[in-house]
């Protein structure tokens, strides 16, 4: 199905939201893919294009680093047992060096069967399938699982990330005549099974513009269909992380209007901790974050943040909303301090914090006691920099809190990402109620913000 670099630029306008019709909520889009079953007649030696979930580093056997590989198993599954040539692409980290040969041998190990791997797929100067790909696909049997290297090695999967509607007669051209060599030279059936891909990635959100046929994956459709939906019902976040943007996140995930308990840690705490006591006729100096030297620096915390952090918590003291942040830190050295101070860092909370945080828990456990329902909670990102001895202490001791609350019949979600490790690290998955794979995408849904692929695949289908 063909599309010309006009239809492009309307389809990428929609993505970007600039089309002009009001943005679809969650519920709606997911309701709007299709189902994995409604393919089952798509006979057998037809290839169809998996968008996998293959951002992963396989250990030594199955069972270490690839829970998002093991997540497609079923939509492989079903494709097999069909006949169908699978062809998986997608990514592997953020860099364009990182190959996916690993994951196409580690995937192979566990569906039992032999995968193909194509090291080279796309010219990059003019956007075309390379004769290679194409030939992997036609000579393939029935049955046969291929895997493509690396998306993020070719630029154009990138170039919707950032890019604005004044972009897209540029860009058009290119993403036409790329999603059109891959419905001529590859499949014309496709099947998103990435649940972790919230970017705007060409392999996500564009190729689907030329599919005949499009689904979403069993794995990724129980995702949104059961624990994500639960969790958008979250009363308590535990939220952190270094980079500042996820103050945009905790926004977004309060105005849904259901959050009324928000524990801090991080940037965003830090944030909060100076944007407070600014409100209050005071300051807190934030140290190396706040240093314009540093404005280049992912933890740098600009003043325009301060005062977004003022807004949450003007709202959250008019609505009632618990801001429970740190009220001391491990700075870089290992000292421990109540501040942060000129030339310093915080690397990680301090012993007061811990105990702030689990009386915090304790209020919360407290006021869900006798509810209709029972409490939901999620927990993003960890404390500090878990992964040096010096600053795990803050984390560590937090992530019994988590089985603490779901003992008491809490539901207790984990976002993936960090807290996912640190939950593997310090815990056990049974202390939780759910441990997602993909934290971004959790994220952008309890945020309210558009997921690019749903909305991909439900204009796709709508066609």
């Amino acid at each position: 199905m063909a599309i010309t670099p006009e239809a492009m630029a309307a389809w990428c306008r929609t993505l970007l939201g600039d089309a002009g019709a009001p943005q679809r909520s969650l519920e709606e889009l997911v309701a709007a893919a299709p189902r994995l079953a409604s393919l089952a007649d798509v006979p057998s030696g037809t290839p169809v294009l998996v968008r996998g979930d293959v951002d992963a580093k396989p250990g030594a056997a199955i069972g270490q680093g690839d829970v998002r590989l093991r997540s497609m198993k079923e939509t492989l599954d079903f494709g097999r047992q069909r006949g169908w040539i699978q062809v998986i692409f997608g990514h592997i980290g953020r860099e364009p060096e990182g190959s996916l040969e690993k994951v196409a041998k580690r995937i192979g190990e566990i569906l039992g069967c032999p995968v193909a791997f194509v090291p080279d797929w796309l010219d990059p100067a003019t956007s075309a399938v390379k004769d290679e790909a194409a030939q992997a696909v036609r000579s393939a049997a029935p049955g046969d699982v291929i895997v493509l290297q690396n998306t993020r090695k070719y630029d154009i999967e990138r170039v919707l990330w950032k890019a604005k509607p004044a972009d897209l007669d540029r860009l058009a051209g290119p993403l036409a005549t790329l999603a059109n060599e891959m419905a001529e030279k590859i499949a014309q059936v496709y099947v998103s099974e990435a649940f972790s891909a919230g970017n705007r990635d060409t392999s996500t959100s564009v190729i689907p513009a030329t599919m005949r046929r499009v689904a979403l994956g069993a794995y990724a459709a129980a995702q949104f269909e059961g624990p994500l939906t639960d969790c958008l019902k979250t009363q308590l976040v535990v939220f952190s992380g270094l980079k500042i943007d996820k103050l945009d996140n905790l926004e977004r995930m309060i105005n849904r209007g259901t959050v009324r308990h928000v524990l801090a840690a991080g940037s965003v705490a830090t944030a909060l901790k100076k944007a407070a006591a600014q409100l209050d006729g005071g300051d807190f100096d934030l140290g190396m974050s706040q240093d314009p030297a540093n404005k280049d620096e992912p933890y740098y915390i600009p003043q325009d943040r301060v005062e977004q952090a003022k807004r949450l918590l003007r709202q959250g003291r008019e609505e009632g909303i618990e801001f429970v942040m740190p009220v001391d830190f491990v700075l870089q050295d290992g000292r421990v301090s109540d501040g942060i101070g000129p030339g310093n860092q915080q690397f990680d909370i301090g012993p007061k914090s811990s105990k702030h945080y689990a009386e915090a828990v304790t209020r919360f456990i407290q006021s869900a006691q006798g509810a209709a329902e029972p409490a939901v909670a999620f927990h993003n990102g960890v404390f500090g920099m878990f992964e040096d001895p010096r600053f795990e202490t803050g984390t560590k001791t937090f992530i019994p809190e988590l089985k603490r609350m779901h003992d008491a019949g809490v539901k207790v979600y984990v976002g993936g990402g960090e807290g996912g490790k640190a939950l593997e690290k310090y815990g056990q998955e049974d202390w939780v109620t759910y441990n997602f794979t993909a934290g971004g995408t959790v994220l952008a849904a309890l945020g309210g913000k558009e997921i690019p692929y749903l909305t991909a695949l439900a204009a796709a289908a709508g066609r």
